[in-house]
């Protein structure tokens, strides 16, 4: 394997303000910057965006400095993975036609010096949270987004932008506490997973919590946490995998 493959989730580009916005967004484009030193392959793993739709011929304003940054990786030979998240779930081919990035919709899975990772942005997976499955079910519905795309873009991304920001406030102290193993969705979907199959890393975002912890034999489970405070990514050198702070 030649290169390190790297691993960040949740950054939520857009809120709380375009100033507080934009400085994480500067964070970010320096962070890709300085791994695409030794970089082979970069892993986003979903909530890029706080909110994100494209229309057929119009994508949401801003973040041309994030762009421009994935788009240069790209050109450079590094392959960049971007995973929906339950933010920006609305992201079609507009960043596999324009920046080159590889979309990945649902979780995947790889393998890398004969160990396996299992890679999703983590929402929906697991038991629970069955009103948010519901409503996942309908915003990925064909119509809906249909239904969607006739509003106005002012319309459209202003009263999605309004409706994000509010479930994102309720929930972003809820989503910093550990609820214990047996009440952590992620990590129930983990040992679930491992009685019919093995992987040495579970990787996912979603959770706002950077977790690393040992979910069965030789098996670790890894969540990102969100970059609004104290932001951590994830690193493979092709032996070890290390969670680190960024800065």
């Amino acid at each position: 394997m030649k290169g390190k493959i790297y691993f960040a989730s949740d950054f939520h580009l857009g809120v709380p303000n375009k100033e507080t916005s934009r400085e994480r967004e500067r964070l970010l484009v320096k962070w890709l910057d300085d791994i695409s030193k030794d970089a082979a392959e970069v892993y986003l793993v979903g909530d890029l965006f706080d909110f994100w739709y494209e229309y057929k011929t119009v994508v949401p304003k801003g973040f041309v400095r994030f762009q421009a940054k994935i788009a240069e990786l790209c050109d450079k030979g590094i392959q960049v993975h971007v995973f929906t998240g339950n933010h920006d779930m609305w992201m079609f081919n507009y960043f596999e036609e324009e920046l080159g990035v590889k979309m990945h919709r649902e979780p995947i899975t790889n393998q890398w010096n004969g160990k396996k990772f299992f890679i999703g942005h983590g929402d929906g997976l697991g038991p629970g949270d069955h009103s948010y499955k519901f409503i996942k079910k309908v915003f990925s519905n064909p119509v809906c987004i249909w239904l969607f795309k006739w509003l106005h873009p002012d319309i459209g991304v202003g009263l999605a932008n309004f409706w994000s920001g509010r479930s994102r406030h309720a929930n972003l102290a809820a989503d910093e506490i550990y609820n214990g193993d047996d009440k952590e969705w992620l990590l129930q979907f983990c040992k679930t997973t491992l009685q019919t199959e093995h992987f040495d890393y579970f990787i996912f975002g979603h959770r706002h919590l950077v977790l690393d912890r040992v979910v069965g034999n030789n098996s670790r489970y890894i969540n990102l946490g969100h970059w609004f405070k104290e932001p951590h990514f994830a690193v493979w050198d092709g032996e070890v995998l290390k969670v680190e702070m960024v800065g």
